[in-house]
């Protein structure tokens, strides 16, 4: 009984060591060295200072910036914390109503019509509600309020997303995105010059 104990505890310290040490600082080291900005959590820094990931959206209401996904993510977005869906189905009143008003302030902000059609990933939210991305139908829609609201020219504007779009992961996966924290430093630096 006494040889099975010192077994046991013999393979409990193998395995910790193993699964619990070993393991995971190797993991860690291999990503440090393969994949080091991803690792890190795929900051963006401007000016020597971190000011967001291209990994989580984040929350611009400016009229000077491209806006991006709602978030699903409490009132004020964009929580990492908190990253889920709603949860609510397309009959669901809550859903349609969030749309509903979605639409209305996408309208009303970009000076569109009753007519004009209003890309989906606008008003709604993602299934992580932290979505970096827009389509570039959504970015496009954007250039006109962008380009007033900075004293631009539209087609220079239209150029800096079209320059911004990201194509199909390895040419397959996915569709054809613009991530609008890139998107939207990019354009600042457009603006002061720096690009």
């Amino acid at each position: 009984m006494l040889k099975l104990i010192r077994r046991a505890l013999l393979l409990l310290l193998v395995m910790t060591l193993l699964t619990g040490i070993f393991y995971p600082l190797m993991v860690t080291g291999l990503a440090q060295i393969l994949f080091f900005h991803q690792a890190n959590g795929s900051l963006v820094y401007r000016d020597g200072w971190p000011v967001g990931s291209v990994l989580i959206g984040q929350s611009f209401s400016d009229p000077r910036y491209f806006h991006g996904r709602p978030s699903a993510t409490r009132q004020n977005g964009y929580n990492a914390a908190a990253s889920a869906g709603s949860n609510l189905g397309p009959t669901n009143k809550i859903l349609l109503n969030n749309v509903a008003e979605r639409t209305v302030r996408v309208r009303t902000e970009n000076g569109l019509t009753q007519n004009t059609p209003v890309p989906g990933d606008l008003v709604t939210a993602s299934a992580s509600g932290l979505d970096p991305h827009i389509t570039p139908e959504a970015a496009l829609l954007q250039v006109p309020r962008v380009a007033r609201a900075r004293k631009l020219p539209a087609q220079k504007v239209r150029g800096l997303v079209e320059g911004n779009i990201e194509g199909r992961q390895l040419g397959l996966l996915g569709e054809p995105r613009v991530n609008v924290l890139k998107l939207n430093l990019a354009l600042d630096a457009l603006e002061t010059g720096t690009r």
